[in-house]
């Protein structure tokens, strides 16, 4: 293992990061507040990184397999820390707080601790909404798509460490080139997005915080009603529509902008369209029979509410708690759903649940069966035997990361319903859950032990599991 390689990629990423974390002072300096200490913390770590950096800059950069997944991990730790850094200057809380809410941005998990966001400054309001934007499409993309100085194998090294997904659809032959273009639609839809909200209402502030939050798909809000506080219809279909294309594969819309008009024609497209109609419109049916609202009102926050946490975005408009058990249950099975591959969103991803659900079907049908001969497709192409138990062993080391943390949440004194769907809901990075962190709470009471298992458990799901808990492998150590 060279450390000068780790060592100049995190230097890197940090350069990148830092550089990028000046533009919320400059937001807060508009609105008169006095940010002085949070520019100078934030030029002094960008020249820390820049110096490291210039010192290496004549060692040629070529990451291992090893070296990547490394890389990753101390990243998002670092991070991490670098996103606290204003909360702690700032607000003087301390470092778990600061430490949770920079992780539940960064991961687009959009958990708070602050029950009163709108007491904020811009500039942290605008911070927080901006480690959503740079850790929705993944930091490290953003490093090998804008920073051409790793090797075409050490690139697709990186790239596997970080991305989500089962396999890495390129369409163009180096790995920073469809990194740029991801970047590119990222940028085109944040955009768009923006301006709808402006044309619709919205001040520009809220509507760039907020654009930075849906298409990243993380959730944080300036306001303490998340998007409830506007009242608008057609804010909340806006955002319905950006949250749902956030969650589709980025892969699908740079095709489709290329000319691919079969762009999303796939199966993992279709079941999750399916499944978002179909549960909005049975929340919908619930929540219309419970409440003196039209069926159209109800279908609004139903599908908005359904959107929010399947996408693992995480705002609200109602404590749909309130509309009672089946609604309830309907929202814990929207919770477990994610988006598609090579989306910002979280969760286990559907084409895990396809996968899942026919690999189940082909045993059924061979245990009938003995003798047929037969293996599982999607979108006409066989699954190979090693994807089907990769993705078994996600969902197990899913499930059991998930399990530990809600065994500890219980074991702590917490109700089981708070326990496991906050459980779900950090692992999943989808932000509120039921009971104690439900959509009209916050994770300001738990303590600052608590707020670390809790972060860690972000970052777990974040990356998907593999990448941490390998390092933890001592076959790891040995085998690189």
């Amino acid at each position: 293992m060279n450390k000068k390689n780790i060592l100049k990629f995190i230097s890197t990423v940090g350069i990148v990061v830092f550089f990028v974390l000046l533009i919320p002072p400059i937001i807060g300096f508009f609105y008169g507040e006095d940010v002085s200490t949070y520019i100078l913390t934030m030029l002094f770590f960008l020249s820390l990184n820049a110096i490291t950096f210039y010192f290496l800059k004549d060692h040629c950069l070529t990451l291992s397999i090893k070296e990547s997944i490394i890389s990753v991990n101390l990243v998002w730790l670092l991070l991490g820390i670098a996103g606290a850094l204003p909360f702690i200057l700032n607000l003087n809380i301390n470092f778990a707080d600061a430490f949770f809410e920079s992780i539940s941005g960064f991961t687009t998990t959009g958990a708070t601790i602050f029950s009163n966001v709108e007491a904020l400054p811009h500039s942290l309001l605008f911070h927080r909404s901006l480690t959503h934007w740079l850790g929705g499409m993944g930091i490290i993309v953003l490093g090998v798509g804008l920073l051409p100085l790793l090797n075409p194998n050490g690139s697709l090294s990186l790239f596997k460490a970080e991305s989500t997904g089962i396999t890495i659809d390129k369409i163009s032959p180096k790995i920073k080139d469809t990194a740029k273009k991801l970047w590119m639609i990222y940028l085109l839809f944040t955009f768009a997005n923006f301006i709808f909200l402006m044309v619709f209402g919205m001040n520009w502030f809220d509507a760039l915080s907020h654009a930075l939050s849906t298409i990243s798909t993380g959730g944080f809000s300036t306001k303490n009603d998340s998007l409830g506080y506007f009242k608008n219809d057609a804010i909340l279909w806006t955002t319905i529509f950006f949250m749902y294309i956030s969650s589709l594969n980025f892969i699908s819309h740079i095709k489709f902008f290329m000319g691919d008009k079969k762009a999303y024609l796939h199966e993992e497209f279709i079941w999750l369209t399916i499944m978002l109609i179909t549960l909005s419109f049975g929340l919908a049916f619930v929540h219309y029979t419970n409440s003196n609202d039209s069926f159209y009102t109800a279908l609004t926050h139903a599908s908005f509410s359904i959107v929010s946490v399947s996408t693992t975005t995480g705002f609200a408009t109602l404590n749909y708690e309130d509309w009672g058990n089946v609604a309830v249950m309907i929202i814990f099975f929207a919770m477990i759903l994610g988006g598609n591959t090579g989306s910002t969103a979280g969760g286990i991803k559907s084409i895990r649940h396809i996968i899942f659900l026919k690999n189940i079907f082909f045993e059924i049908k061979r245990a009938l069966n003995p003798d047929t001969v037969s293996s599982i497709f999607i979108d006409n192409k066989e699954i190979k035997n090693s994807t089907i138990r990769s993705v078994f062993g996600f969902l197990s080391l899913f499930t059991m990361t998930i399990f530990i943390t809600m065994a500890y949440l219980y074991a702590r004194g917490f109700d089981e319903m708070s326990s496991i769907s906050t459980a779900i809901s950090m692992v999943g990075n989808i932000g509120p859950g039921f009971g104690l962190t439900g959509p009209a709470q916050n994770y300001g009471f738990f303590t600052w032990y608590d707020k670390l298992v809790l972060s860690f458990a972000m970052i777990v799901g974040r990356l998907e599991c593999y990448t941490v808990f390998i390092i933890f492998s001592i076959s790891f150590w040995k085998k690189f």
